[in-house]
């Protein structure tokens, strides 16, 4: 079992997602992997796991080569599956899916289930995980490097071809060797603190810098704000008025600039 478990983790299969698939609720997935056998699960799940992982009995886990032909056969078999499941998400009366296509919205509730299901360890490890995640997701129109960097986790983990480019061809194939020549010196021992301590204090001060703009850019827009209110006569912005005084921030920012 601790091998079917380690295919489950190569194969990027969540407990909610097996447990979707099988019929069955999370914590009674968390019971049969906790089983010797998986000769000892209920005949009808043994035998869609088996079929899922497309082998005829449980003597054959111990011989599954985990490689990116076989995540996208068991991600196909998988998703057949499933496909009737996403079907059922009403999202006729669910802002959350309103106005996204099928393909989307099967995303999307995939992505919610994940997070849900990592949140629910109720640690601080889950907790600023999906919040670093969040600031990521945040950052990812001003930084198309980000872009770059999940495309390279997902073929790293073997979910996609490793020639598969879907963004700017060029500018993520160098990306991901840059990448992939760091993470191989970092994983083979060839880096240390003491060695990399001057290159993070510039990447601490880099990193501080821009916080320092930030906060000045934001105390600059909110004096700007101040003053547009003041001179249009209002105490605060509305839903009314918000067009008014963004024109009006925007007249006093180019008067600065024209002083």
């Amino acid at each position: 079992m601790e091998r079917l478990n380690e295919i489950l983790h190569e194969l990027g299969i969540s407990k909610v997602k097996l447990a979707k698939f099988l019929g069955v609720s999370r914590q009674m997935i968390y019971n049969y992997l906790e089983l010797d056998d998986i000769n000892n699960w209920p005949k009808d799940k043994k035998v869609l796991l088996l079929n899922l992982l497309g082998i005829k009995s449980g003597d054959e886990i111990k011989n599954i080569k985990v490689d990116t032909d076989y995540i996208l056969s068991v991600e196909s078999r998988l998703n057949t599956v499933l496909e009737s499941s996403y079907k059922n998400v009403d999202n006729s009366n669910n802002d959350i899916y309103s106005g996204l296509s099928k393909q989307n919205v099967e995303l999307l509730h995939s992505v919610i289930e994940l997070l849900k299901e990592k949140l629910e360890d109720n640690t601080n490890d889950a907790y600023y995980t999906v919040k670093y995640l969040y600031h990521t997701l945040q950052a990812i129109n001003s930084s198309p490097e980000i872009k770059y960097m999940l495309g390279y986790i997902s073929k790293a983990s073997g979910s996609v071809k490793a020639n598969e480019f879907v963004f700017e061809e060029e500018e993520q194939f160098i990306f991901e060797s840059i990448m992939f020549s760091a993470m191989t010196l970092y994983n083979n021992g060839g880096a240390s603190k003491s060695k990399l301590a001057e290159s993070h204090k510039r990447f601490v001060d880099y990193i501080e810098h821009k916080l320092e703009e930030k906060m000045s850019r934001t105390l600059e827009l909110n004096t700007y704000k101040i003053q547009a209110l003041k001179e249009l006569g209002y105490d605060k912005i509305t839903d009314k008025n918000a067009g008014e005084v963004l024109e009006k921030i925007a007249e006093i920012q180019s008067r600065k600039i024209t002083d």
